[in-house]
């Protein structure tokens, strides 16, 4: 799995070293920080926003604060859910004590926790996400991927091998979630969106994993043809606004629901942390089977 993981950002500082910290904007003045929306902010609130931001240590772990952790780890997960969670206080008219209570009392609050085989059910949107398998099937499962990611592309014949071995019983729901870390991955993500809107999701679907080393543009154009998709419309979906608010929308849903990597699934709402080989997941399914009945 690609994780949004201390170990990861540990490992990545150590190999980029100073060089890239020279170039990065100063966490203590900059004033735009990477996906955090400051939007709906009186210019007095967004500057309590940054106050906290700069003052508080982030919960995953790393040590810096969460200005900080934005600039240099952009793919923090919990930099991001706090300063929402503190932004999200502060646009509703709360004070700056009562949006650190907001963050404390988030899920991002705590920092990164054992993890169960089976978490808490959360819910999460999937009207109009690409679906497989009967409607009415006991086990939904939602999976959250990038197409650039190796450890998605070898889930998908794992997740196909679950799906075979459970007949009409599982509906399977992919949300796009391309890691910051993936230079191509929001390209095929809006690659994948555009075929959807011509019914051509799955087909899409497997070409951009059966290419995942290689997702250029003019690759995917060629994917894109030899699935069979009208290239005129394809090229603009791909590059409309609606398609990037629809990307944007699945990975809200999935820092939502607690995803920090790819691939994440979900069974019955449930995110399973376990491993997606059949041997492995079958106890899990029967038990919900079991529970569904």
């Amino acid at each position: 799995m690609h994780l949004r993981s201390l170990g990861y950002r540990i490992a990545a500082c150590a190999a980029l070293g100073a060089a890239l910290l020279i170039a990065q904007p100063d966490w203590r003045t900059v004033v735009n920080l990477p996906a955090v929306d400051f939007s709906g902010l009186t210019p007095v609130k967004a500057r309590a926003l940054l106050r906290l931001l700069r003052n508080h240590d982030c919960t995953c772990g790393c040590g810096m604060k969460v200005a900080e952790c934005r600039v240099k780890d952009p793919s923090c997960g919990y930099s991001k859910g706090v300063a929402a969670a503190m932004g999200d206080a502060l646009r509703a008219g709360k004070n700056e004590n009562d949006a650190i209570e907001a963050a404390k009392a988030s899920r991002w609050g705590k920092g990164p926790q054992p993890a169960k085989l089976l978490e808490d059910p959360v819910a999460i949107p999937t009207a109009g996400s690409p679906v497989r398998g009967p409607a009415n099937a006991p086990l939904t499962l939602v999976e959250f991927s990038d197409f650039q990611c190796p450890y998605c592309y070898l889930a998908v014949g794992k997740l196909n091998a679950v799906i075979d071995a459970y007949p009409g019983k599982i509906k399977l729901i992919f949300k796009e979630f391309p890691l910051d870390t993936h230079s191509q991955a929001a390209l095929a993500a809006a690659a994948a969106i555009a075929a959807n809107q011509q019914g051509k999701f799955w087909p899409m679907h497997d070409a951009l994993f059966a290419h995942h080393r290689e997702l250029s543009r003019p690759s995917i154009l060629a994917l894109a043809r030899s699935v069979g998709l009208d290239m005129k419309r394809f090229e603009a979906d791909i590059d409309s606004a609606e398609t990037r608010k629809i990307v944007a929308r699945d990975v809200d849903d999935g820092d939502r629901a607690g995803v920090e990597g790819t691939p994440s699934v979900f069974i019955n709402g449930q995110k399973y942390n376990g491993a997606l080989d059949l041997a492995a997941i079958r106890p899990v399914l029967d038990q919900e089977l079991k529970k569904a009945r």
